[in-house]
């Protein structure tokens, strides 16, 4: 005789399938440099561009970022752009290769109390896809970003990407984060900072807000001449 499942299913669709900062937890998965040294599904300084950006915008809208490696001591450390925007924090090392089976992964994240669980690393097909899928299968309601996450190729990445949206996860482009957690520009606290972000992270969406900022200064100047 079968026995019911007790997981819940995650919302994939309405108000509540959306982002909001009170509600996610980020982890950051092995962006160390063995990791980028076979990174073949995107180009590396994209990655690191795009992770780097998804980590300031966590900070800037307090949400709680857990950062992990795996074997660091030959993996390497983890890369330094994100070690800058949380410096006081340590990274877990972990031996395993599946973040989702070191308790103390899972205990930080469970002592934040929140579901929508966020997740980007390296690689898509190994250290993402397998804490997502695990956790995903334990209730939590998991985001993979993408395009700050990379496979040892496009099929691998791509493959991968595939296989956790069969098993429930979202993916999600670092970006789309962002304009998730600022929702209403009426949220005025953090426009501020989402706009430092998206000027030194958005690539073009970045040149083009510096040179709206430009046009606006110059409108001002006229103003007052």
């Amino acid at each position: 005789m079968s026995t019911a499942s007790t997981v819940s299913t995650p919302n994939k669709a309405g108000l509540d399938a959306l982002l909001t900062p009170e509600e996610s937890v980020l982890v950051l998965i092995d962006h160390q440099p063995f990791q980028f040294a076979n990174l073949n599904s995107h180009e590396p300084t994209m990655v690191v561009n795009n992770v780097v950006g998804l980590a300031k915008a966590a900070k800037a809208f307090g949400v709680p970022t857990i950062l992990t490696t795996v074997l660091e001591e030959r993996g390497g450390l983890l890369i330094q752009g994100i070690q800058d925007v949380f410096p006081e924090q340590k990274p877990i090392d972990r031996t395993f290769i599946n973040t989702w089976q070191d308790q103390r992964v899972v205990e930080a994240v469970k002592a934040t109390g929140r579901k929508k669980l966020i997740l980007a690393g390296l690689w898509t097909e190994i250290c993402l896809a397998m804490p997502a899928i695990q956790a995903a299968g334990e209730g939590f309601d998991v985001y993979a970003v993408t395009d700050a996450s990379g496979g040892v190729s496009a099929e691998a990445h791509d493959m991968a990407v595939r296989r956790m949206v069969q098993a429930g996860v979202v993916p999600i482009t670092w970006m789309a984060v962002l304009g998730e957690w600022q929702r209403d520009w009426a949220r005025e606290e953090t426009v501020p900072a989402a706009a430092e972000v998206q000027a030194q992270h958005g690539g073009a969406s970045g040149v083009a807000f510096a040179w709206e900022m430009q046009l606006l200064a110059a409108g001002r100047s006229k103003s007052a001449a």
